[in-house]
């Protein structure tokens, strides 16, 4: 059992290893202790968030967009936690643990893996989340390292956080297929961009969620 608990997570490894290597080396490019990418990668663990903290730190955003940006962006992970609530038991600490470590992969693995013991599933649960933590504070470490140690051109590297993001529109284009919420995105960007330029990501994300308030508001009016 637990060898087949730990193959399931190979998938998250393999996807691990080059998205936190790049992130080490690009954070290691603004020039900060190399351990910091680690306490990141242990604390935050949200890749996303932390390659968009890398390109707000490059850009000289403060650090009150900074940790309200992150929130918002994984805001989502809250709503994983309620749906597990059920799935987790009374495991006191553990609990809390695998509540902070569900991740987009993490989620996925719980959700789908078959036990033939519904009443053990502490241990799987944990291993799988423990895992992938790992994996990715060692990828991201190795990354830090490597770019604190050898004098590597990251030009261009900075496109990883740009293709990340893309692959998630296309995801949530993929879930949802409904136009409106990329169309409010789109519109609450350039808005954002001539009238906050200053604040344009926290501009861009409160229009967003006013817009997207209207619409349900809207909606369930004529519902």
């Amino acid at each position: 059992m637990t060898q087949g608990i730990v193959k399931s997570t190979f998938p998250v490894l393999f996807g691990y290893i080059p998205l936190g290597i790049a992130f080490g080396m690009l954070f290691q490019d603004l020039g900060y202790p190399w351990y910091l990418a680690t306490l990141m990668a242990f604390f935050v663990y949200a890749g996303t968030a932390q390659f968009m903290v890398v390109g707000l730190l490059a850009a000289g955003v403060g650090l009150t967009e900074i940790a309200i940006s992150t929130f918002l962006i994984n805001s989502r992970h809250i709503f994983y936690g309620l749906s597990m609530l059920n799935s987790y038991g009374e495991w006191g600490l553990k609990k809390i643990y695998l509540a902070f470590g569900l991740t987009d992969e993490t989620y996925s693995l719980v959700t789908t893996i078959s036990l033939k013991d519904d009443f053990k599933k502490e241990q799987p649960f944990f291993t799988i989340t423990a895992l992938n933590h790992s994996y990715w504070v060692i990828s991201c470490t190795i990354g830090a390292v490597i770019g604190s140690s050898f004098s590597i051109n990251t030009q261009g590297m900075e496109f990883t956080l740009t293709a990340l993001f893309v692959v998630l529109v296309i995801e949530q284009w993929k879930k949802i297929k409904e136009p409106l919420p990329f169309m409010i995105a789109a519109f609450s960007s350039i808005v954002a961009l001539y009238l906050f330029a200053d604040q344009m990501l926290l501009g861009s994300i409160a229009l967003s969620v006013i817009l997207l308030t209207i619409n349900n508001l809207l909606r369930g009016q004529h519902d």
